[in-house]
């Protein structure tokens, strides 16, 4: 895999989180950088903590990209799982006192971790570790109350299962952050003709090394961008110009962008907006 740019680092956006001030209102949530040989394959590292008086519902609008998740609720024993790329909401009730400690993986990025399967093996599922990947500890993991040591064992496990080097693997991630950067690519042709492929050559490499095809990552960073100017313009006095958006994110009309918004979050645009206020 190619190296990251330099002082890419863990995002310091909301992007996908749905009422992003609400959460960190509750819960202590951090982003945190991989070692760096991990960097290429790795978004980031999230840790989250918390103790409510009482319970929480999170919502998350998911990235296309698979997230290694381990975590302990209560006195319970902690464990781990491999979540695949989600198409819907995804929704966490928290209560009383947890702990998660997440890897988020970059599109195209967990192949190399498990080269046997197609990513398309996990979408939409949630499945044990251990059914996946070897030698996962969740109690080292989720255990130490030190931060650093919660990073270390990541790396540590992630480190041990050496990722095997795949040019393919590396292509798919160029091309979704490419998606991601780019507001100007709106449909699958444009991005298969600036790479000089066919649209099916594209739909294959995507189903094996993202999960999902190009059309829903084009679709899903459309609806990520609009919640998030929901979210920033959302203050009292302000409302976000719809219309205008939904041009610039290469809908073709505004009805478009609600319906998109809607279908994902589970209310209008300006609904959400009105209950940031």
């Amino acid at each position: 895999m190619a190296e990251p740019q330099a002082g890419d680092g863990p995002r310091s956006d909301t992007r996908g989180i749905v009422d992003a001030r609400e959460l960190f209102a509750r819960v202590r949530f951090r982003r945190r950088e991989a070692a760096p040989p991990l960097r290429p394959y790795l978004e980031h590292y999230w840790l989250i903590d918390w103790d409510l008086a009482e319970p929480y519902a999170s919502h998350v609008v998911p990235h296309p990209c698979v997230n290694v998740v381990f975590q302990r609720y209560g006195d319970e024993a902690p464990w781990g799982e491999v979540a695949g790329v989600g198409r819907e909401l995804f929704t966490k009730k928290l209560e009383g006192r947890g702990r998660v400690c997440g890897v988020q993986f970059r599109p195209g990025g967990f192949r190399p971790f498990a080269p046997q399967w197609p990513v398309s093996q996990w979408t939409g599922r949630r499945v044990p570790v251990d059914d996946v990947l070897t030698d996962a500890d969740a109690d080292a993991v989720v255990a130490p109350d030190e931060e650093d040591a919660r990073v270390a064992a990541l790396d540590a496990f992630l480190l041990g299962l050496r990722p095997a080097a795949d040019p393919q693997a590396e292509r798919a991630t160029a091309l979704v952050e490419r998606v991601r950067r780019d507001r100007t690519i709106r449909r699958v042709g444009q991005l298969a003709a600036l790479e000089d492929v066919s649209a099916r050559t594209l739909q294959r490499l995507f189903a094996a090394y993202v999960g999902v095809g190009p059309k829903w990552v084009v679709l899903r960073y459309r609806v990520h961008e609009a919640l998030e100017r929901a979210e920033a313009e959302g203050r009292p006095g302000s409302e976000p110009d719809w219309a205008t958006l939904a041009a610039e994110l290469g809908y073709s009309d505004q009805a478009h962008l609600v319906r998109d918004f809607t279908a994902t979050v589970g209310v209008p645009p300006t609904a959400y907006r009105a209950q940031q206020r």
